[in-house]
């Protein structure tokens, strides 16, 4: 793929800073399933001190650390009217959570603007669906069946745990909490779904759509008010999860 000339300037001024090891794209242009409103992704992979003089030159800055462990930090910006995200990976971490994942262990951060959270292992999903612009980063390898298995179930019991929650928080009429624990339990279930199938995920866009289960938006149109519908409702939303991840 040929970069734009700014966003190619870009990478270039990365992978030329101290501790840059490797400049990847990202995203729905990394995929393919980019359109004329995406934006570009570019994750620095870097060891040790990062020089953030360069990214720094065209916006703000969040430093390493600033938006968790898993997401780190980066910057948003305009490269000749783009939208251009930059996201920094420290590839220290990278690689431990990359480790654990091949042996079928991940956690599950809250990260904001998630529903479901972020799995530790969307790390070695972005590995295995970046494309290497500049340097050299490592090789992410199959989805490891390890991964799939475990992944898998612990995803299913988040779904019941959440759908006990939602139910338990009906029969209170708490409309919000309803609703909410069953969004989560969708998205979950998307996630049970792709490692099912082992599909890579790095976060949660479409992800519902991606697992066959985008007819569940349309339950969400109308949530209704008082106990009784309410589990009515979580009833039924958990049925149609039921029957999809049995499909699984």
């Amino acid at each position: 793929m040929e970069l734009p000339a700014g966003v190619a300037a870009l990478v270039s001024s990365l992978a030329a800073g101290r501790g840059a090891v490797a400049i990847a794209l990202g995203g729905s242009r990394a995929t393919g399933a980019a359109d004329a409103t995406s934006d570009w992704d570019l994750a620095l992979y870097y060891r040790g001190e990062l020089d953030l003089a360069p990214l720094a030159r065209h916006g703000e800055v969040h430093p390493p650390g600033s938006w968790g462990r898993i997401m780190n930090g980066g910057a948003w910006l305009d490269v000749d009217g783009l939208r251009v995200d930059v996201l920094l990976r420290d590839l220290d971490v990278v690689e431990r959570f990359a480790a654990a994942a091949r042996r079928g262990e991940y956690e599950v951060d809250a990260l904001l603007g998630y529903v479901a959270g972020a799995p530790t292992y969307t790390v070695l999903a972005e590995l295995a669906l970046g494309r290497v612009l500049a340097g050299a980063q490592p090789e992410a390898g199959d989805f490891p069946p390890t991964l799939a298995a475990a992944a898998t179930a612990r995803w299913r019991f988040h779904v019941g745990f959440s759908l006990d929650q939602a139910r338990a928080r009906a029969a209170r009429g708490d409309v919000v909490g309803t609703a909410g624990q069953t969004a989560k339990a969708v998205v979950e279930a998307a996630h049970a779904i792709a490692c099912a199938r082992r599909q890579w995920v790095v976060n949660e866009k479409r992800l519902v759509d991606r697992a066959g289960l985008g007819a569940l938006h349309a339950a969400f149109a109308h949530v209704p008010a008082g106990p009784d519908p309410l589990a009515a409702w979580v009833a039924a939303v958990r049925a149609d999860l039921d029957a999809a991840l049995d499909r699984a």
